[in-house]
């Protein structure tokens, strides 16, 4: 099982929200490649990279356009870019581990420029409720193995927008059909626990990839060790990974020992 450290980008600074409240916000550093750079030495195999402004609606500027993207990742490029999106380009050059990257990526040009400025993988939340055919499109163009859905769920219905808007659609039933897509990935956070150190919500995670056949990486309260220790549990129902950021932050959890637990057979 595979431990993501999450490094939450918020107006270019490594933040933490209490249930994806931005008026709740906790700032842990000013420098994200340097937070990036702890974490592998560390041991981490993996970063999981949240772009929060995208999230919440900041657009791509205009001069970001299919042409531009043509001609590679250039200094008009990322000057022509959002912070997030240029800090997702400097983790990226810091670091040798891969990077899972999302937060507000809706057209098939946002995921070419995520891969393109170094994300290994790319989470989809918003867009696969939106407009699932354009999921089904990254797939066959990116691959399976480099697209991730992100279901964010409030009472086990699913959340959009950076969590602003409740869904009437359950979590697992946009699993399936996201697996019928032909999907392999998901991130699954339960909102209401997210940031709070009161327990990932083993029980749903490992339904979830049970019933969806799904790989599924958990997140949303992760408190300590002993959440590493029951998601382990549950490893063949299909539980991938678990993103674990406030515990981390606040020094509850130990990540070497996390991933020393996740990797045991």
């Amino acid at each position: 099982m595979i431990v993501f450290p999450a490094i939450d980008l918020r107006h270019g600074r490594c933040v933490r929200l209490r249930q994806g409240d931005p008026d709740a916000e906790t700032i842990f550093d000013d420098d994200p490649v340097a937070v990036a750079r702890h974490w592998q030495e560390q041991g981490a195999k993996w970063l999981h990279v949240v772009n929060l402004d995208g999230a919440f609606g900041e657009a791509l500027v205009q001069a970001v356009t299919p042409d531009s993207l043509w001609r590679g990742v250039t200094s008009d490029l990322l000057e022509a870019l959002p912070i997030n999106w240029r800090l997702l380009h400097s983790i990226s050059r810091g670091v040798s581990i891969p990077i899972q990257f999302g937060g507000g990526l809706r057209t098939l040009d946002h995921i070419r420029l995520a891969l393109m400025l170094g994300a290994t993988r790319v989470v989809l939340g918003t867009v696969a409720v939106r407009d699932p055919d354009l999921v089904r499109r990254a797939l066959a163009r990116f691959g399976p193995e480099r697209i991730v859905i992100g279901i964010d769920a409030r009472e086990g219905r699913v959340a959009t927008h950076g969590w602003t808007k409740t869904r009437d659609i359950l979590a697992i039933d946009l699993a399936k059909r996201m697996k019928q897509a032909g999907a392999r990935f998901v991130v699954y956070t339960d909102i209401a626990r997210d940031g709070m150190l009161t327990g990932v919500n083993v029980e749903a995670t490992a339904r979830l990839a049970r019933e969806s056949g799904l790989r599924v990486s958990a997140s949303g309260g992760v408190k300590d060790l002993e959440d590493i220790r029951a998601l382990v549990a549950h490893r063949r129902d299909g539980i991938e990974g678990v993103i674990v950021g406030q515990a981390l932050y606040v020094g509850a959890l130990d990540l070497a020992r996390a991933i020393e637990i996740a990797e045991a057979r």
